[in-house]
């Protein structure tokens, strides 16, 4: 499945709970995409997030019924990593 990168503005500082997860993984599940994990940001206005999904709607389709933005989508290709060239 293909995999992506969510770019995620938000204007004040952001807390996320248990809840709130669970919430996100259920609408995720509804639109058959998957998040692996996210960053935060030092300032907490911003979440650099990876997903797995069939394609870049289906992300946006789930933010908006999560009222989350979705600024940045991008699709990304294969990994590097830096032991793979030593």
């Amino acid at each position: 499945m293909p995999r992506y990168i969510i770019e995620r503005k938000f204007a004040e500082q952001i807390e996320f709970d248990k809840e709130g997860a669970a919430e996100v993984r259920r609408i995720n599940d509804e639109e058959g995409i998957k998040w692996l994990f996210s960053f935060l940001s030092a300032d907490k206005l911003k979440t650099f997030c990876l997903y797995e999904a069939p394609n870049a709607e289906a992300i946006r389709i789930a933010a908006k019924r999560l009222s989350l933005p979705a600024d940045a989508i991008i699709e990304i290709g294969g990994e590097l990593r830096p032991e793979m060239f030593a």
